[in-house]
């Protein structure tokens, strides 16, 4: 059994494979805390998420399972990557009206901000900044309501309903 990791130095741009071996070594006690959180034989889950071993693979099933468990980003990234989409974990906030407020504030801003482009629509030639500045507006936005709507469901799971 060796602790080497195989994959020193790797870069942010993972493979499925190599994602699913970092997850399990990155998971906080390593692939044998994580086969014990599976009710997984050690070595049958070592072998099923080595990178380089194509005779053994995950089910869907055990792939659920290893991502629920160790929400590791490399992880989803590398799902996520083949269909050229993104995903974002919301920080829940507390959904107040002061809160909900803020984020309509953030929307009139945001708002008079993409109308002020209309430079960069007008010519349909976009500069480098205008695209960073439209995509962190962008962002602010989804962050804001993502977190308000997980917030309000945190309050709601909390409470006793009937």
């Amino acid at each position: 059994m060796s602790r080497t990791d195989l994959l020193p130095g790797a870069g942010p741009v993972l493979s499925l494979r190599e994602a699913l071996y970092r997850a399990g070594r990155d998971y906080h006690g390593g692939i044998t805390a994580l086969g014990h959180a599976m009710c997984m034989d050690y070595d049958e889950l070592q072998k099923k998420l080595k990178f380089n071993e194509e005779r053994r693979w995950l089910s869907p099933d055990e792939l659920e399972e290893v991502v629920r468990l160790t929400k590791s980003p490399l992880l989803l990234d590398a799902l996520m990557r083949p269909a050229g989409v993104v995903w974002y974990k919301p920080t829940p906030v507390p959904a107040t009206a002061q809160a909900l407020k803020s984020v309509g504030k953030l929307l009139e801003r945001t708002g008079e901000f993409v109308s002020s482009m209309h430079a960069g629509a007008a010519d349909n030639v976009w500069e480098p900044h205008e695209v960073a500045e439209l995509a962190k507006y962008g962002v602010d936005v989804i962050q804001a309501v993502l977190g308000i709507m997980a917030g309000a469901r945190l309050a709601m799971e909390g409470h006793e309903h009937g």
